[in-house]
């Protein structure tokens, strides 16, 4: 690790996580900017686990820019399914027209169901973070919050898989708790606050 500078890219069109990511930096003196402010493409994943492609992500944002890049990659990991979806969290979803994760939860349960698999369906989120310097320096954290799937689908709030994950000590689904709530205990928070006590420390 080393100090960061004034300025940080955060490799993502998202801009939300922009948000999220500036408003955990801004005490540190740390302005945030992200890919669509410089017209950059979304590389190509294809590596085969969450550090790589985070890697590949904030790899092709410094060479662009010359800045420090932070980048991440997060999924959905189910033991009885051997770890799937895994880095294709997101590839369960695609149909062509966008992305239904309500197709992507069903294949899920599609495939637990057809393997026999019996409850209860443990399952984690993981989300790995890779910062990178322009010299090569890299420090990586990773993230995760553990849990298990339901079948039916419960809640409203969240995204992607939420409504079939209920993280562990709770009887709540991650889409039946508020977003503050989940954002607390989730696997970004795990990941980010690992990053802003790194940060802290170099300040």
């Amino acid at each position: 690790m080393k100090p960061l500078g004034d300025t940080l890219l955060i490799a993502t069109h998202n801009a939300g996580k922009l948000e999220e990511f500036s408003a955990m930096l801004a005490p540190l003196g740390i302005a945030c900017r992200s890919n669509a402010d410089y017209d950059l493409p979304e590389p190509e994943e294809t590596e085969e686990t969450f550090v790589g492609n985070a890697r590949i992500k904030a790899r092709a944002a410094v060479t662009a820019t010359g800045l420090p890049a932070l980048a991440d990659d997060s999924g959905l990991e189910v033991d009885a399914l051997d770890g799937q979806p895994g880095v294709h969290t997101a590839d369960w979803a695609e149909t062509g027209q966008g992305r239904d994760f309500g197709q992507a939860m069903e294949r899920a349960h599609a495939a637990l169901v057809a393997k026999g698999a019996p409850q209860p369906w443990t399952a984690r989120f993981r989300a790995t973070l890779v910062l990178l310097w322009p010299d090569g320096t890299e420090a990586v954290f990773e993230g995760t919050a553990p849990g298990h799937l339901v079948w039916p689908i419960r809640g409203q709030t969240g995204h992607g898989y939420d409504p079939m994950f209920v993280p562990d000590g709770h009887d709540r689904t991650f889409a039946e708790m508020p977003l503050e709530e989940k954002n607390a205990i989730s696997h970004r928070a795990d990941a980010l606050a690992q990053l802003k006590a790194a940060l802290e420390r170099l300040a």
